[in-house]
């Protein structure tokens, strides 16, 4: 099992620029896959984006390419999702997740908030008009 902590969320204006953080404790095995998802009030959770924790390869969102980035730091056991070029629609509770990865599966399967095992508490992020 893996604890997930998230950090970074906050208040900013349309067009602003926030960085996320989610630190594992825990061993982050090279099989792994991490990555992010929102939930707005009234709406279910969505994916966001994943990175595959072995090679860095990642995968996102259609209504987040080209503003959001997401990252790994091996060494500090810590996931980001950079967010550039922010919008209204994009305030929401963030989540970061955990799952093994399966080597037969291509990583877009992890866009299903059910292929991952361990989340972390969330992040508030709000984006003004």
């Amino acid at each position: 099992q893996v604890q997930l902590v998230e950090s970074g969320g906050g208040l900013v204006q349309a067009g602003g620029s926030l960085r996320l953080s989610c630190a594992a404790s825990g061993r982050i095995f090279v099989s792994y896959v991490l990555g992010w998802f929102r939930q707005a009030p009234g709406k279910e959770r969505e994916f966001v984006a994943a990175i595959r924790w072995s090679d860095g390869f990642a995968y996102y969102e259609d209504s987040v390419k080209g503003r959001f980035t997401i990252s790994r730091d091996n060494a500090k056991n810590t996931v980001y999702l950079q967010m550039n070029s922010l919008k209204p629609e994009d305030t929401a509770v963030y989540y970061c997740a955990a799952a093994l990865n399966h080597p037969s599966r291509a990583i877009s399967y992890y866009s299903r908030g059910g292929a991952f095992d361990d989340w972390g508490q969330g992040t508030q992020v709000t984006v003004s008009s």
